[in-house]
């Protein structure tokens, strides 16, 4: 064979090897172009379910490469076990090596705004590998235990944005929830519950309220003063925020008469004192709002006739009687029933 043929051979050889390069770089390091979505494998998957998973999740054949590389870099289905945040630009070779050694990408549980304890458990079902059931049992094991009643499981948590993994069980997360919670109540907030006669059970009653009553942070230490001279003088609350809880009524703008006679623990117009447990899982600054609210005489207030969302406050049944009459008027002429 002569010099020419050889180096022909040769070249021929080092464009195969060259083209085979850029093919398994272009195949391994393929990036991903579609929205950012979670691969979540369920405990006790096996191979083909994997490989299943991890197609269906990822869209044409970037789920395929994925799901060969897992393969190749022998991928086993009980350490895969996991959730798998795949933003846009990761790699099939980086997605695959994560997967491989279980490096999970945490979950930010945020909530907030949520009425009933069972709404959190809902939200926690949809978000974790765990259900709402579960959620549930953990919460009746741990909370119990704490001396929380069904009732006040709302007052043992707070909303705000924690960290956990897919794969956390349920008695892990109401534990920490009930952890942050409990260092909320240092020792400054215990003596301001104190001091106003309340325990810290109560106040979450309370700032749920509040809360219900009115979406004006500037005005809800004004509210939470006015709930509590009415408590001093053992009047009614008569707040209508829990006569919509009782009848799960939530979007009435009008609290009728015959409403206010429901037969519930929780209707104020008919029981006095707090009712048995929060109507809403209060945030800390409403908690606050309740420990921090400034002296007024405030007994009555109404809903403002121009519909700002703020409230129109009075110590005067009368005056009361009056502002609640130019609500009502408002009402009517909007046609709201």
């Amino acid at each position: 064979m002569n010099k020419k043929k050889i180096l022909i051979i040769v070249a021929a050889i080092a464009a195969i090897i060259a083209i085979s390069a850029i093919s398994i770089r272009s195949y391994f390091f393929a990036k991903y172009k579609g929205e950012a979505v979670r691969v979540e494998i369920p405990e006790f998957s096996d191979e083909a379910a994997v490989d299943s998973i991890i197609k269906s999740t990822l869209p044409g054949s970037f789920g395929a490469k994925v799901a060969y590389i897992w393969k190749a870099l022998d991928g086993d289905p009980g350490r895969s076990h996991g959730s798998y945040l795949v933003k846009p630009g990761d790699e099939a070779v980086r997605i695959a090596k994560r997967i491989v050694d279980t490096r999970q990408t945490p979950i930010r549980f945020t909530f907030n705004n949520l009425r009933r304890f069972e709404d959190l458990a809902g939200r926690a079902g949809r978000m974790f590998e765990f259900d709402s059931i579960a959620f549930c049992k953990a919460a009746d094991t741990i909370l119990g235990a704490q001396g929380f009643s069904p009732a006040n499981y709302s007052a043992a948590v707070l909303p705000d944005t924690y960290e956990f993994y897919w794969t956390s069980p349920a008695d892990i997360i109401v534990e920490k929830l009930a952890f942050y919670r409990k260092k909320f109540w240092n020792d400054e907030r215990l003596n301001k519950a104190q001091k106003l006669g309340l325990t810290p059970e109560q106040v979450h009653i309370l700032a749920s309220i509040v809360e219900e009553e009115s979406n004006k942070s500037d005005e809800r230490p004004v509210i939470a003063r006015l709930y509590l001279n009415r408590l001093n003088k053992k009047m009614f609350l008569q707040a209508d925020p829990t006569v919509k809880f009782a009848l799960g009524d939530f979007a009435a703008r009008r609290v009728t008469h015959q409403m206010t006679m429901s037969d519930s623990p929780y209707n104020t117009y008919k029981n006095h004192g707090l009712p048995p447990g929060p109507i809403r899982i209060a945030e800390a600054k409403t908690l606050d709002a309740v420990l921090d609210a400034p002296e007024n005489n405030y007994l009555y207030m109404c809903a403002k006739p121009d519909f700002s969302g703020y409230h129109n406050f009075t110590n005067d049944y009368r005056r009361h009687t009056i502002n609640a009459v130019l609500y009502h008027r408002a009402l009517n002429e909007r046609g709201i029933k």
